[in-house]
């Protein structure tokens, strides 16, 4: 009996980490579809923000990409902590590195004081991503406590990260659109950096996110 409840813990772990990587791989293509549009578009349309979102889309490639090397080494315990160690890092890396950007760009914003032409498709991509990434975020939240994975909790909030930014740049587009108001988006931006780099400190540090 001891037997079969550790061939089916084994078989459970196993299917998790499979589903890991199934999300994994849909995070890459997604953000990498999701980014090529957001920077053409924004290109376009002179919109700063917009490029950036893409930007973004394309540190959570990284990000992805070092979930799928620690998914893969899942089945040595060994080996599974060491990755976990190492992607947690990585993560906490692409965390910091999109607290800059946000900051830079923002910043950029505001003392540019140039609004940019409205962007339909900017506003289409950033509504979508506000649908599928809370529904990513979850499904990656699960697998993170069955697998007991802080590096997959950190990503899972990477993911959310980019719905929050998702709303900032829906909410900046529908404003300069509507109403001109060019600031709004670069302000939110500005507030969501600390605690964006917060979440990078502590991946670097080792420590899962959600900790």
């Amino acid at each position: 009996m001891k037997d079969g409840a550790v061939a089916m813990t084994i078989d459970s772990r196993t299917a998790l980490a499979r589903r890991g990587r199934q999300l994994e791989y849909f995070t890459i293509v997604w953000n990498s579809l999701e980014g090529l549009i957001a920077v053409i578009s924004g290109v376009f349309a002179s919109s700063v923000s917009l490029v950036g979102f893409g930007v973004d889309s394309f540190i959570e490639v990284t990000s992805g990409a070092a979930l799928l090397w620690r998914m893969s080494g899942d089945a040595d315990r060994w080996e599974r902590e060491r990755r976990e160690a190492t992607t947690l890092r990585v993560v906490g890396i692409c965390f910091l590195a999109l607290a800059v950007y946000v900051a830079y760009i923002a910043i950029g914003n505001l003392l540019s004081r140039t609004a940019s032409a409205p962007s339909a498709v900017g506003i289409a991509l950033a509504a979508v991503s506000l649908v599928v990434m809370p529904l990513l975020a979850r499904a990656k939240h699960r697998v993170a406590c069955g697998l007991v994975s802080g590096a997959m909790h950190a990503d899972a909030r990477q993911t959310e990260f980019c719905m929050y930014l998702s709303a900032i740049l829906l909410g900046g587009l529908l404003l300069n659109a509507v109403l001109r108001l060019w600031w709004a988006d670069s302000i939110a931006a500005l507030l969501m950096t600390p605690i964006i780099a917060r979440e990078g400190i502590a991946g670097v540090r080792g420590h899962a996110c959600c900790d």
